[in-house]
C-alpha cells in the first residue's frame, strides 16, 4: 500500500509539471489534490507557512510562489476567478514539509522530496568530482609540456621545481609550494593541486599555460 501511494505521488507530481521559455512549475490548486487537501482555505494556510519558511532560509518567496489567478468554469456554465500559484520545485518540497504530517500523502511527499533532493545532491557531488578530475588532467598535461619544454633547455628536475615554485609564489601572493603546503597542512611529498579547489587547480593550469606559451616563443625567436 505504502508503495503503491509513493508511486502514485511521484507519477502523478512529475505529470502536473508545466513549462514556460524553460522554467518547470506547478499550480497549487493541482498540488492541493495530490495532497489531499479538499479546503483549499486549508491549503492556502499552508502556502503561507511554506512562504515563511522559504523567507527564513533567506530565499525571496516571490521568486518560488508566483500568484496566478484564473477563471474555473462552474456547474452552471459560467465562470469565477480563483486563487491559485505557479510554484518551484522547491516551493512544492516546502509545501509539502509544513503539511498537516497525519495525512498519509503529505508523509510520503516529505520521504519522495527527501528523496530527490538527496539525489540532486550526489548528481551534483559527481558533477564537481568530474570538473576537479578534467581540471587535475588538464594541469598535469601542461605541467608534463612545461617540463619537456625546460629539460630540452638543459634544465634538471631541482631546476624545475623552482620554477614550478616560482609560478606559485605569483599565484599565491608571494607564497612558494613549500610555504603553501605548510600553510595548508600538505604533506611535502603529495602534489599541492591535489588539494587545491577546482578554480585553483584551473587557475595554476593556466599559468602553466602561459608559460609554456612565453617558452616556445623565446625557443622559437
Amino acid at each position: 500500500m505504502e508503495k503503491q501511494i509513493i508511486t502514485k505521488l511521484t507519477k502523478n507530481f512529475e505529470d502536473y509539471a508545466h513549462q514556460e521559455k524553460a522554467v518547470e512549475f506547478w499550480f497549487a490548486r493541482d498540488l492541493q489534490k495530490l495532497l489531499d487537501y479538499d479546503d483549499w482555505r486549508n491549503f492556502a494556510h499552508v502556502i503561507e507557512k511554506a512562504k515563511l519558511s522559504c523567507k527564513n532560509s533567506g530565499q525571496e518567496p516571490s521568486d518560488h510562489f508566483v500568484d496566478a489567478n484564473k477563471m474555473v468554469q462552474l456547474g452552471s456554465g459560467s465562470e469565477r476567478k480563483v486563487d491559485d500559484f505557479m510554484l518551484t520545485r522547491y516551493a512544492c518540497y516546502l509545501i509539502a514539509q509544513n503539511g498537516d504530517p497525519r495525512k498519509e500523502e503529505i508523509a510520503f511527499a516529505q520521504s519522495y522530496f527527501a528523496i530527490q533532493t538527496r539525489k540532486q545532491e550526489l548528481i551534483e557531488e559527481r558533477i564537481a568530482l568530474q570538473e576537479r578530475l578534467d581540471a587535475r588532467e588538464k594541469l598535469i598535461a601542461s605541467e608534463t609540456e612545461l617540463s619537456k619544454l625546460i629539460y630540452e633547455r638543459g634544465v634538471d628536475d631541482a631546476g624545475f621545481a623552482r620554477i614550478r615554485s616560482k609560478g606559485d609564489e605569483a599565484l599565491f601572493g608571494g607564497n612558494n609550494t613549500k610555504q603553501m603546503k605548510k600553510k595548508l597542512h600538505i604533506p611535502q611529498n603529495r602534489p599541492m593541486a591535489d588539494f587545491l579547489p577546482t578554480v585553483t587547480i584551473a587557475a595554476k593550469n593556466f599559468a602553466t599555460e602561459i608559460t609554456n606559451f612565453n617558452v616556445l616563443k623565446v625557443r622559437e625567436s
